[in-house]
């Protein structure tokens, strides 16, 4: 899943759309409504960056994860194809149990401070309400530590894949905050056995609108592609053998 992380312009949502469909992406990524932790910060497009993202669905067509912000809204998301949980929500248990009577795959993220345990539970909410199409997405946790914006906990991988069926991917772009280390965080993902990717993806990161230290440029996410498309390769035979 790669794409910017807020839809800024039909021109650049379509550009940045063509350009992670040619390195391999397999889902759009793109943020129409955003939570800030600034209320002066730039909050999304909303309704309006939906349907950026269906345009530039119907131009390449890449299906399209986004993020709900509050269950008044699923209506507005019928046509989202993955509806994402952000870390923020990961404990609205209302929402959840609203999303858990639609039948359309929910992107959950772990929350800023939560346990694994917790980040079951909030899968289990969606689950008891009858929609069993939960993806977890491991994106960092708060730490002591201040190198990076958050901490990217990877054994959150395999232990998953220990105590869940569900499949769970890995954002190094939130994890990190920081672009120069989303190449090498991704292919300790792909090491550690996580089932994807959600890539932050900007066509010009140093003007972009939200979280632009993050977001690689497409020439960047082209190289990155072709690293964990290979290691993926090598892993999957080894695992095999």
């Amino acid at each position: 899943m790669a794409g910017p992380c807020s839809v800024e312009t039909e021109e650049q949502i379509n550009y940045v759309a063509q350009r992670v469909k040619e390195a391999g992406a397999t889902f759009l990524r793109g943020g129409a409504f955003k939570p800030r932790t600034s209320p002066y910060s730039f909050q999304g497009l909303k309704s309006e960056g939906l349907d950026l993202l269906k345009g530039a669905r119907k131009v390449t067509g890449l299906p399209i994860v986004t993020e709900i912000m509050r269950a008044s809204h699923i209506d507005m998301f019928e046509s989202v194809d993955i509806i994402q949980v952000g870390a923020r929500n990961m404990q609205n248990f209302e929402l959840l149990k609203e999303l858990g009577k639609i039948d359309k795959p929910i992107l959950l993220k772990r929350g800023l401070c939560s346990t694994i345990e917790e980040w079951l539970m909030s899968a289990e909410y969606i689950m008891a309400g009858g929609n069993n199409k939960v993806i977890l997405c491991e994106r960092g946790i708060r730490t002591y530590e201040t190198a990076t914006r958050n901490t990217l906990d990877l054994s959150a991988v395999p232990v998953i894949k220990k105590k869940s069926h569900l499949p769970v991917i890995v954002d190094p772009s939130h994890a990190t905050g920081k672009s120069s280390l989303v190449e090498q965080m991704s292919l300790a993902a792909v090491a550690a056995g996580a089932d994807g990717l959600m890539i932050e993806v900007h066509n010009d990161p140093k003007h972009a609108l939200s979280d632009g230290a993050q977001s690689l440029t497409p020439e960047q996410f082209d190289t990155v592609a072709k690293k964990v498309f290979a290691l993926k390769k090598a892993y999957d035979e080894i695992i095999s053998n």
